[in-house]
């Protein structure tokens, strides 16, 4: 089982160089964790590639038709308590926005606090140096 954070999940939807590999690594596992609100922020960063032209609205609507693919066969971190609490604690420790924040957060919550328990798929590097100082083995592309 591995935690998949948004920028991983990203070129699942649209080409990227790093497309292929994330599409084996998810071939791979038996299961796939995602935080809650992964879709929200995929959604923010289609937006944002087709306001800078980089893809047209058909790509964006066939980006959010494999979002919704994906989304029925994962496992889902809900908004809880402790995701809420682990977040403000890793944003007191490590550099991080606050979305990521509650992605490491999520992870940790289903790692049920031992980080080493689960893989963590993330291409962004402050997001990695992050999880991994927590303790997750890192997977990229």
């Amino acid at each position: 089982m591995r935690f998949w954070d948004a920028s991983a999940v990203v070129p699942l939807l649209v080409e990227e160089q790093t497309s292929g590999a994330l599409r084996r690594r998810l071939s791979e596992d038996g299961e796939a964790v995602i935080w809650w609100g992964t879709p929200v922020e995929c959604a923010s960063a289609l937006a944002r590639r087709e306001r800078e032209k980089a893809l047209t609205r058909a790509d964006v609507t066939r980006a959010e038709q494999r979002l919704r693919r994906l989304a029925e066969a994962w496992l889902e971190v809900l908004p809880t308590d402790p995701v809420r609490s682990t977040a403000q604690r890793l944003l007191r420790v490590h550099p991080l926005r606050a979305a990521d924040a509650l992605q490491l957060a999520a992870a940790v919550v289903a790692a049920e606090h031992e980080p080493a328990s689960l893989e963590f798929v993330v291409l962004d590097d402050r997001l990695a140096e992050a999880a991994e100082r927590e303790g997750f083995v890192i997977r990229g592309a």
